[in-house]
């Protein structure tokens, strides 16, 4: 029953995963479930095949579909899409939508990518393009996206043309940069093979909505610029164009600005080509004080409709009226030249809202013109002033600086160039935190093995200090952008080196030094802390046939990258909030049933009193530390290192917090009360995490693993 249960859990798992977190661990899961095993498997009104699980054989009537961009993307005719995505930018007007300007749906089209593409966060990754969620709630009904699903309509025949291989995140983005190209744009390139999700579940911790606000509360809404989301304002892309809280304040939007593209990991410089760039295209639509209508989670069958509440003249988008350059359907600088060139006064526009003008102008097309405050704040700030007086001056250093800015702000959120297919794909950039090629001919595992375990033999090291080190460098991943992970072994420079988490494991990479330099030139530190940690294990009675080595991973030459990859460890203090706790799990894209059984891995003493928790720890691979958890109850008790947890009545019996949260939280106990009972199951499962863990950052390309 409890062999049951567990599988049940695991299927659980999966239907609880989308596409993007399960695709990378499938693999893994799939030797779990089989049609004769698996509760879920069941014909009738409740047997339906969890999503995304692997396709059971029998049971194909209840599959989902393929998801979208899930194998395909390299199968795109990308260069007949781009011909056939030129036709529908440069077209007669459409019912479905009218033109910003005659003739073109291009800034339209690079409206839609801009708002998609910038909903991405370095906190924890989440936002924006890949999973094309925009077209689910809540994303779909932000006021910032008004309209928006219009766009979708005017791609529709675009992706059904191109069916399954086309995926609706990859559709957006490419349709944005032809859109650029054909009004003149730089465009630095493309990077295909985003895969669609089947529902919005991946944006609700970017809000509005109880559970965002639980977990990642904000005191104000509408002014956020003490917490690390993307947008300063919870529901609008980045900040609120008008003013901080509406009110019309250059200065003080220069400041919420920065905040929020720097949350984004963009600089001054891109901040400004970004903003700059986007608005030269399009118009800004708000001639109606009435707003755009009811929202589609207001009115799923007539969201924001044309006519809307003004009438066929009161087109409403954003509430703001006009075009920011005399140049809307031709790229040029002149957002810049008019910018920086003319003086501007605030007034209140036909839709209601704070919008700047051409002071005392007599010339009918300056007077047409208009600047949002996000816009005029870059006058009010030394920094981004002097970059627009740059751009104004030199067009060319602006349609390089924009090429770059746009190519990281659609790709940002794809993790390494090895996951980016298709003929139009540009050089590795920086911000792809590229890694040397690994060795042409790396060290053989049996002699490599053999060397640590002569260290272990030596007491040079410890089994569980190989253990920790090898976990906290890989514990480090997260699929929402796909950063993070062993490869690159950055453990060994700043930030991760001084996270108080991995305390005392610079003595354990010095101890295994001298194997970096014995096989020098075949050996790299990423392989090395990998079968460091298969050797700690193998002393702890696993068996190598149960850890398969993959190698082939490089190293970093710094921590580029590191920031915000804070591992799910039990260092971090969670404050009790064991939801937070699962949330991190999502972001890392570890099923439950994989951290559940990590969680019991051997914690080394040396390690544990560096990070301040002195107390007496067990460097074992048993169920006992289960049934230690499950069995007491647990009384909270501050040390050097932070919250520990002593069992009630018996002195000297600690857990860490996370260790606790077993106890507390009834999903990760049903999963530990199964590895208690048996003990063959959780070496089994513990096994299977520790490789799936250790290989999850070896892309290859969308969805592909170089080790599976």
């Amino acid at each position: 029953i409890l062999k049951l249960q567990f599988l049940y859990l695991i299927v659980s798992e999966l239907h609880t995963c989308t596409m993007k977190r399960s695709a990378l661990f499938v693999t893994a899961l799939c030797a779990v479930s089989t049609a004769g095993q698996c509760p879920y498997v069941t014909k009738g009104a409740a047997g339906r095949v969890p999503k995304n699980h692997p396709p059971v054989k029998g049971f194909e009537d209840l599959q989902h579909a393929a998801p979208q961009g899930r194998v395909g993307a390299a199968a795109v005719d990308w260069h007949g899409l781009k011909r056939d995505l030129e036709k529908v930018i440069v077209t007669e007007q459409r019912d479905i939508y009218p033109f910003d300007h005659t003739g073109t749906y291009g800034g339209f089209f690079i409206r839609q990518a801009w708002h998609s593409s910038g909903s991405y966060r370095t906190m924890d990754g989440r936002g924006g393009v890949d999973g094309g969620r925009q077209r689910f709630n809540p994303e779909l009904s932000w006021d910032d996206n008004a309209q928006l699903d219009k766009a979708k309509r005017l791609l529709y025949a675009t992706k059904q043309k191109y069916g399954a291989d086309l995926s609706w995140g990859d559709l957006i983005i490419f349709a944005s940069n032809v859109a650029m190209e054909t009004m003149g744009g730089p465009v630095l390139g493309f990077c295909a093979g985003r895969v669609d999700d089947y529902d919005g579940e991946d944006s609700t911790m970017l809000g509005p909505n109880h559970a965002q606000d639980a977990l990642y509360h904000c005191d104000d809404p509408n002014n956020c610029t003490k917490n690390d989301f993307g947008t300063t304002n919870i529901g609008l892309i980045y900040v609120n164009p008008e003013g901080p809280g509406g009110n019309p304040d250059p200065a003080g939007e220069a400041w919420d600005v920065r905040v929020s593209f720097d949350h984004m990991s963009m600089n001054d410089t891109e901040t400004v080509a970004l903003i700059g760039g986007g608005h030269s295209f399009g118009a800004a639509h708000g001639a109606c004080p009435l707003g755009p209508g009811p929202s589609p989670i207001q009115d799923p069958a007539n969201p924001w409709p044309i006519p809307g509440p003004c009438g066929s003249k009161g087109l409403f988008t954003s509430g703001f009226q006009g075009s920011w350059s005399l140049t809307p359907t031709q790229w040029s600088n002149n957002y810049f030249t008019e910018l920086v060139g003319q003086e501007w006064e605030v007034y209140m526009g036909p839709g209601g809202k704070h919008q700047w003008r051409v002071k005392d102008t007599k010339n009918a097309s300056l007077a047409a013109l208009m600047m949002l405050t996000s816009d005029v704040s870059l006058l009010h700030d030394p920094s981004y002033k002097a970059l627009s007086e740059h751009f104004a001056k030199h067009p060319k250093a602006f349609d390089n600086q924009f090429a770059h800015a746009w190519y990281k702000l659609t790709t940002r959120d794809m993790g390494p160039r090895e996951r980016c297919v298709g003929p139009f794909v540009p050089p590795v950039q920086a911000f792809q935190n590229p890694l040397p090629p690994p060795p042409a001919h790396p060290a053989a595992f049996d002699a490599v093995l053999t060397d640590v375990e002569a260290l272990l033999a030596a007491n040079t090291v410890a089994p569980a200090e190989l253990v920790a080190l090898a976990y906290q460098t890989a514990s480090t991943v997260r699929v929402t952008d796909y950063k993070g992970g062993a490869n690159g072994a950055r453990i060994r420079f700043a930030p991760e080196s001084a996270w108080k988490v991995n305390k005392g494991l610079d003595v354990v990479l010095g101890r295994l030094g001298s194997l970096v330099q014995k096989h020098a030139g075949s050996l790299t530190w990423a392989d090395l802390i990998v079968v460091a940690g298969t050797a700690g294990l193998k002393a702890f009675g696993l068996p190598l046939e149960a850890l398969p080595f993959c190698p082939g991973r490089s190293d970093a030459t710094d921590g580029t990258g590191s920031a915000h990859l804070l591992p799910n460890g039990f260092g971090e203090d969670y404050e009790g909030n064991v939801a937070l706790y699962v949330d991190k799990m999502v972001v890392s894209g570890i099923p439950k049933w994989a951290v559940v059984a990590l969680a019991a891995r051997p914690k080394s003493q040396a390690h544990m009193d560096s990070i301040g928790y002195n107390a007496t720890w067990r460097s074992e691979l048993s169920t006992d530390f289960y049934n230690v958890v499950l069995e007491n109850q647990w009384v909270k008790t501050q040390t050097p290192g932070g919250a520990l947890y002593e069992a009630k009545g018996k002195a000297g019996v600690f857990a860490t917090q996370t260790d606790v949260f077993l106890y507390y939280d009834p999903e990760l106990r049903a999963i530990a009360e199964a590895y208690a009972a048996d003990d063959a199951l959780f070496k089994k499962r513990f096994a299977e995490a520790w490789t799936l863990l250790m290989n999850a950052d070896r892309y290859d390309g969308p969805t592909g693993n170089k080790c599976y």
